[in-house]
């Protein structure tokens, strides 16, 4: 089974946890954009949901799907975010970002009663920090903000996120990133809390007891991990 067809096998089994009339937060990113078409797919059927998006890329997906869609301003509290992720350790702890959507994401997640995951087998791993930690920051102050984040970091390279046009990439909320190449992650609660502190830093790719689901496809089908309380 190739990458892309074990991201479609857990966007697929993820599907089963919608309900009708539930209101869904849609990730970013090419797993989450599995979700979305699949979903689109019942919506045209007749399931009625209605989707928060979490960046203008799946915004613009979803709108051309039919699905329909609301605002955090208008529907505080949704059931359910499906949303993919770069890294995901045992306890379920994981690295989003690399799709430059992390803070809707973590905001429309954090609206949610449960966060559902979906990955192939390869972001399973024992320790995050291999794929590098994205930090969104605002462009005021930037060199000084990335200097006391190497710092926090201790030391590690910290580079600025780079568009296709060779310029500094800019999130849908006007933010720039920074990548930390940690490499390993020991703690990632206090890691994230120091971050967090520094001026500048508008929020990490860290995401500490968010998800409470994890849907992996791999070469052997599809197995399903919940967090323990």
């Amino acid at each position: 089974m190739s990458a892309d067809a074990m991201k479609r096998a857990a966007a697929a089994r993820a599907l089963e946890y919608v309900k009708p009339d539930m209101k869904l937060g849609l990730g970013t990113g090419s797993t989450a954009a599995h979700f979305v078409d699949l979903l689109g797919e019942k919506v045209k059927a007749g399931l009625k949901v209605v989707g928060v998006p979490t960046s203008e890329a799946t915004r613009a997906q979803a709108e051309s799907l039919g699905i329909p869609l609301t605002t955090l301003e208008e529907t505080t509290a949704l059931d359910m975010t499906v949303d993919g992720a770069d890294e995901i350790g045992p306890d379920l702890t994981l690295i989003k970002g690399g799709g430059g959507a992390l803070l809707r994401e973590k905001i429309v997640a954090g609206a949610s009663k449960q966060m559902v995951v979906i990955a192939d087998e390869t972001k399973w791993v024992k320790t995050l920090g291999k794929f590098a930690l994205p930090i969104e920051v605002v462009p005021f102050g930037l060199g000084a903000t990335t200097r006391a984040v190497e710092e926090a970091v201790g030391g590690k390279p910290c580079t600025l996120r780079k568009g296709k046009d060779g310029l500094a990439f800019v999130t849908d909320g006007g933010h720039f990133i920074i990548d930390a190449a940690m490499g390993e992650i020991i703690d990632p609660p206090a890691l994230a809390a120091r971050l967090n502190m520094i001026p500048g830093v508008v929020e990490t790719g860290l995401f500490v007891g968010m998800a409470g689901v994890v849907v992996l496809a791999g070469a052997d089908g599809v197995r399903v991990v919940e967090r323990s309380s």
